[in-house]
């Protein structure tokens, strides 16, 4: 991606994408559009100038914790070709917060830059608040938006933070933070959580409604699923990890669906989970997504889905 963007290769694959944009103000942000990249692909925020020049209007760095980290051993990532999927169990493999806090100090940023946070691996979950609140120290004055990923299966006890008394001192103390760096900073950096798409109906209600009451500012629905169902057969199904690609695609639009029943309008969504085509993009957006992002599309259509999709999009 790097020598693309060197030789002017990336903007070209951009290229029909421009006068089809239609810009939204979401979270007080203004996006070029509606179509992002999910947390991911550009770990480390190395590829931020490469990935915005391929059409994104937002670019999602990370997951970053405070501490760098290699991850699960490898092999930790499997494609099921047959059934366009991806099971991964990186478990946040990165250069820690203030190697990409460094990266994007440096960038021209021309479009939004979210950055995703998570805790380190060694960090029990009774201490999961620091490291938030150190990376979020850490980024709160470089980032558009932060998102806060309290649902990957990859890193233990992680999702256990979605709920009850976890959930609520974690959102406390962010909310507490975001204030201190306000006024520090003069200005004000949205927070995001991302959910698991394997929630109960009761589990989303609550989780929606502890996000209500901290007065969160957007969520982002959903991470990868646990559940392998729809991939029984094929030869990787017993892999650990999170399985995204489109066997996920519907479930994440019904947790979307749940979650927008839960917030109506007190908070905005971004749609992610399964998005491989036009179709499903207007249908997360048709579910009450406001903003959507891709991964997994991403990865087995290549830049040429961010055209189909916008295009598509401008002609609703």
């Amino acid at each position: 991606m790097k020598l693309g963007n060197k030789i002017g290769v990336s903007p070209l694959l951009a290229a029909n994408t421009r006068g089809i944009a239609q810009p939204k103000n979401i979270m007080g942000i203004d996006f070029p559009h509606v179509l992002g990249l999910a947390a991911g692909l550009d770990k480390n925020a190395d590829y931020v100038d490469a990935l915005f020049a391929m059409g994104f209007a937002f670019v999602e760095v990370g997951t970053l914790t405070p501490r760098p980290q290699s991850g699960n051993p490898k092999p930790r990532m499997y494609r099921l070709t047959s059934e366009r999927a991806i099971i991964n169990r990186l478990g946040f493999n990165n250069k820690g917060i203030a190697y990409a806090c460094e990266r994007i100090s440096e960038l021209e940023k021309p479009g939004v830059v979210g950055i995703n946070i998570g805790k380190n691996f060694d960090t029990a979950v009774s201490q999961a608040n620091q490291d938030y609140i150190e990376c979020l120290q850490c980024c709160y004055s470089l980032a558009d938006y932060v998102s806060i990923n309290i649902s990957s299966p990859n890193t233990p006890g992680l999702r256990s933070l979605q709920f009850g008394d976890e959930l609520n001192s974690l959102l406390d103390a962010l909310k507490e933070e975001q204030a201190k760096l306000r006024k520090e900073y003069d200005r004000y950096t949205p927070i995001a959580v991302k959910l698991a798409p394997d929630l109960s109906p009761e589990e989303i209600e609550s989780c929606c409604q502890s996000l209500i009451s901290r007065e969160m500012d957007a969520i982002i629905a959903t991470n990868t699923t646990l559940d392998r169902s729809l991939v029984s057969s094929h030869i990787h199904a017993g892999q650990a990890g999170g399985l995204s690609g489109a066997p996920l695609s519907n479930l994440s639009c019904s947790v979307l669906k749940q979650i927008k029943a839960q917030v109506g309008e007190k908070m905005p969504i971004i749609g992610v989970g399964g998005i491989m085509s036009a179709q499903q993009a207007q249908q997360r957006l048709d579910a009450g997504a406001d903003l959507l992002q891709i991964y997994t599309g991403f990865v087995y259509e290549g830049p040429v889905l961010i055209q189909q999709i916008l295009s598509s999009l401008a002609h609703e």
